[in-house]
């Protein structure tokens, strides 16, 4: 069994993971560093999705719409060890897409399982506006 230390550096790699695929609009690898059971709750959609499926099918309307990530810059991230298979990683955030002349600035949850294989995805991510920007 990993102990404490190494379970942590685990879980925030996989959190920088995801933050570097999402910056580098690399789909496959972003989407991969989550569970298909996962839930999305952001501020700019109506409602709650679902399922990692869900989620994907968004995606690729937001990108029938041009929606592209150029880049995106991960400050102050913090990793929280619940349990050795629960972690809960936070941080603010900086994006900039495609076509949008602001950058957006918002505040990020990313609840991360550990899988039996020792894998840890993530199992709900929270993306709201960051108000003290």
């Amino acid at each position: 069994m990993p102990n404490t230390d190494e379970l942590t550096a685990a879980a925030m790699q996989a959190a920088v993971d995801v933050i570097a695929a999402f910056g580098s609009h690399d789909t496959a690898r972003y989407f991969a560093g989550f569970a298909p059971e996962a839930t999305f709750l952001f501020h700019a959609e109506p409602e709650l999705l679902p399922s990692r499926a869900a989620y994907e099918a968004a995606w690729a309307a937001w990108e029938r719409d041009g929606f592209r990530v150029l880049s995106c810059t991960s400050l102050h991230p913090r990793l929280d060890l619940v349990t050795d298979d629960v972690a809960v990683f936070t941080h603010s955030v900086r994006t900039r897409l495609a076509g949008v002349d602001e950058e957006q600035r918002e505040r990020e949850t990313i609840v991360l399982r550990r899988g039996a294989d020792g894998r840890w995805l993530g199992v709900h991510e929270h993306l709201s506006l960051d108000s003290g920007a």
